[in-house]
């Protein structure tokens, strides 16, 4: 098992990290968008750490088995409290177990999932561990970014740094898997590069249907608000047929869950993962918006086009001006919708002001 089979994409990264296994850091940062993968490769690092083959050996190890089917002493995997918070008293768990010694090997690892969540507090009662670790504990934080951390804690990791896939690479991989290649570039087109958002999608049909909504947008935004709503509403609700293919792999989890102190986990982390989607799944269709844009410009000044089925009579239908303009809107949007406002409305209030097409 080398450290990134079946994992689509990221091979610098598993190569760096592969290199890192013998001679670890203390601590480490995943950083990327979401649905990249940053929590999958944070678990088979830790496998790697741990296995004594360092990794590399023919299927799985019992090791890396136990690792990545989360039952292994030397591993601990901390995430958000409840739907959204990764608390103090989370943080001061981590801190004592921290201390302790390892159980089997040399090594334990602590990793700190979706640590965007974290609290002030909870960064505070982290960060003395960070700036005095023991020699025998590892710790993995994955966030989306080094700004959702307090820079103290930011600056004792040793930051990796996960990007997003080039839609050609990721229809290679969707194609290498069974995906038929029209469906793979439907598909790649609205996940943006994200491995995990695609391989949930891969199957839907509703997907030609959700960039369809995105892409007939320009020709019927309206500074009239209840159009503008109106808009919002209909773009909205293309996605849930996307987030209900993640809903039935989230059921199946849950039917292999007796426990239910777990099976509450389990939900808790599916509400995450289907909020994280759900943005996920908007921001894909704002840059689907804001490329309708950048073709109506290039395309008049003779330049290449990403949506080629568009017809060219249509995108000379807009000033290129407006058209650089509301590229710039649309994608100005994306920030607006971390600053917990409704997601809606944040999109009734973009299209409302985005020129109108002549």
């Amino acid at each position: 098992m080398a450290l990134l089979d079946g994992i689509v994409g990221h091979g610098p990264v598993g190569s760096l990290l592969e290199r890192e296994a013998s001679r670890p850091a203390q601590a480490y940062l995943f950083v990327g968008p979401s649905s990249v993968g940053k929590g999958t490769v944070a678990r088979r690092f830790a496998a790697t750490l741990l296995c004594p083959h360092h990794g590399i050996h023919e299927g799985v190890c019992d090791t890396c088995r136990r690792v990545l089917g989360g039952n292994h002493p030397d591993v601990t995997v901390v995430e958000p409290s409840g739907r959204s918070t990764l608390t103090v008293d989370q943080a001061r768990e981590v801190v004592a177990k921290a201390t302790l010694a390892p159980v089997e090997g040399s090594k334990k690892v602590i990793v700190i999932d979706e640590a965007s969540a974290m609290t002030d507090q909870a960064a505070n009662a982290l960060l003395k561990t960070l700036e005095e670790p023991t020699a025998s504990t590892v710790f993995i934080v994955v966030a989306e970014s080094e700004e959702d951390l307090p820079a103290t804690v930011a600056s004792r990791c040793r930051t990796i740094q996960f990007g997003r896939l080039r839609t050609e690479d990721l229809v290679d991989a969707l194609v290498a898997q069974g995906v038929e290649k029209t469906q793979a570039e439907e598909v790649a087109q609205i996940a943006g590069g994200r491995p995990g958002l695609a391989l949930e999608l891969a199957t839907r049909p509703e997907v030609a249907d959700f960039r369809r909504a995105w892409l007939g947008l320009p020709l019927r935004v309206s500074p009239l608000p209840g159009e503008a709503f109106r808009l919002a509403e209909e773009v909205s609700d293309a996605a849930i047929p996307l987030l209900d293919a993640i809903k039935v792999r989230q059921q199946a989890e849950l039917e292999t869950s007796s426990d239910a102190s777990a099976r509450k986990q389990l939900r808790d982390r599916h509400d995450r993962e289907l909020r994280q989607a759900g943005r996920s799944l908007t921001v894909a269709g704002l840059e689907i918006l804001a490329s309708w844009y950048a073709d109506a410009a290039s395309a008049q000044f003779g330049g290449p086009v990403r949506n080629r089925d568009i017809p060219p009579a249509t995108l000379a239908l807009i000033a290129p001006s407006d058209a650089v303009a509301n590229a710039t809107r649309v994608l100005d949007t994306v920030a607006d919708l971390g600053k917990n406002v409704r997601p809606r409305l944040v999109l009734a209030s973009l299209f409302a002001q985005l020129a109108p097409v002549q």
